[in-house]
């Protein structure tokens, strides 16, 4: 079923669109280590609200052991419904996860990667705060701005002066260039234990464990974003402090030198 929630802020981005019917990803190892220390089996039987499904993909892996998924995202549900039409349990609504207001709260309440793309991430934290049950818990994952100095300050400026003008396709060109061409530097410097201090070293050991057009993924996915606000370790603490949550369910993980795994207990 899919439905639509009349409370837009952020204007709709055709970006997302493109993206997610261009590539996919289904490597739930990644999924897995994003959303640790809560596991797969933490969302068995539980009601789950998952704020910015994209494709659809993550969807894909909670609904086999969620009792409900209620998925939201403002520019590609159509495209997650269709990806995931095969199961009953699973709920798709066309929202800003910013503004949206759906009336009710859930067990768990997830945002993997999508934050950081919203225009206010700081009202969208409270807007799913807000959708979690009491005693309930809040699974984000974020780009941290600590440890990717080279994409805010590099890489950025020049997607934003040069790279957005492209089309799709010279964007797609582009980006399997660009994955190419760290191939040699990934397996070769990238592996010797001494060179760890490099940029990005901990990122690069994932690197190695996936595809070609994962990869791909990844990079297209830096310069194709309309915006990106990079999320500090303040902001994290700002977030998931003992005034909302347990304290001792609060988990702020620093992952692979370039994101924040954070989750909590919503308090009673």
């Amino acid at each position: 079923m899919t439905m639509t929630v009349n409370s837009v802020q952020q204007q709709k981005q055709k970006e997302w669109l493109e993206q997610w019917t261009i590539f996919t990803d289904e490597e739930q190892f990644l999924f897995e280590d994003w959303i640790a220390p809560v596991t797969l089996n933490d969302f068995k039987d539980k009601s789950v609200l998952e704020c910015g499904c994209g494709g659809g993909q993550h969807t894909a892996m909670v609904a086999p052991v969620a009792r409900s998924v209620t998925a939201v995202d403002l520019n590609t549900i159509d495209l997650a419904h269709q990806h995931n039409a095969h199961f009953q349990n699973v709920c798709f609504v066309d929202a800003d996860i910013a503004t949206m207001d759906l009336g009710e709260q859930f067990d768990i309440v997830f945002c993997i990667g999508v934050i950081h793309h919203t225009d206010d991430p700081d009202l969208t934290f409270s807007n799913i705060y807000k959708h979690c049950s009491p005693g309930g818990r809040v699974i984000i994952w974020t780009y941290s701005a600590e440890g990717n100095s080279l994409v805010r300050f590099i890489l950025e400026p020049i997607r934003k002066a040069f790279l957005q003008r492209l089309s799709l396709k010279a964007l797609v060109v582009v980006s399997r260039i660009i994955t190419a061409l760290l191939y040699p530097i990934v397996y070769g410097v990238y592996t010797l234990p001494v060179m760890s201090f490099l940029p990005y070293y901990e990122y690069f050991r994932n690197f190695r464990r996936l595809s070609f057009d994962r990869n791909m993924l990844n990079v297209f996915d830096k310069i194709n974003a309309p915006q990106t606000r990079f999320t500090t370790l303040k902001k994290c603490h700002e977030w998931f402090t003992p005034d909302l949550f347990e304290s001792d369910s609060i988990s702020i993980r620093r992952y692979a030198g370039v994101s924040y795994s954070l989750s909590g207990i919503k308090r009673c």
